[in-house]
């Protein structure tokens, strides 16, 4: 079982990350990828970028822990995580998760538990730049609730 996870303020491509991760996941039979980018619309405004700060190691760590008990919950062969930091202009991509098991469920249920520790409570601070001015933003109520589904007793 292969874990990664990068944070940095570099730029990546979402697309070539998959082709090389699907390379390296050859013995899987489910590979599963979520890529997100900045919205160029907030609250009805107009967004040019996001700044993203992060408490290093602190954030990469809390990153690897999830992918430990996402590895833990289901039964996977690789995770890739990335995360840019630092800003971040619309259309650029801001995370990309990639997942791979043996079969589709493992693989879909990993990276949705992993994208929403990411939204959620990993440890970054979002600030939305936008015509009005810069704004701090936090997840939303649906947010967390996507999120509760997890905590399972």
């Amino acid at each position: 079982m292969t874990i990664e996870v990068i944070v940095s303020k570099d730029p990546f491509d979402a697309g070539l990350l998959l082709s090389e991760f699907t390379k390296t996941a050859d013995q899987a039979g489910g590979i599963v990828s979520f890529s997100g980018q900045v919205r160029p619309k907030a609250n009805q405004e107009d967004v040019s970028a996001l700044v993203l700060q992060s408490y290093e190691p602190m954030t990469t760590e809390g990153i690897r822990a999830r992918a430990v008990d996402a590895q833990k919950r289901w039964p996977l062969d690789q995770i890739l995580i990335r995360h840019r930091i630092g800003l971040i202009s619309t259309g650029e991509t801001i995370v990309f998760v990639a997942t791979a098991s043996a079969h589709r469920r493992a693989a879909f249920e990993a990276a949705d538990f992993l994208m929403d520790y990411l939204k959620t409570e990993a440890v970054f601070w979002k600030k939305e730049v936008t015509e009005s001015g810069e704004h701090w933003i936090e997840p939303r109520k649906e947010d967390y609730q996507d999120g509760e589904r997890w905590n399972v007793d």
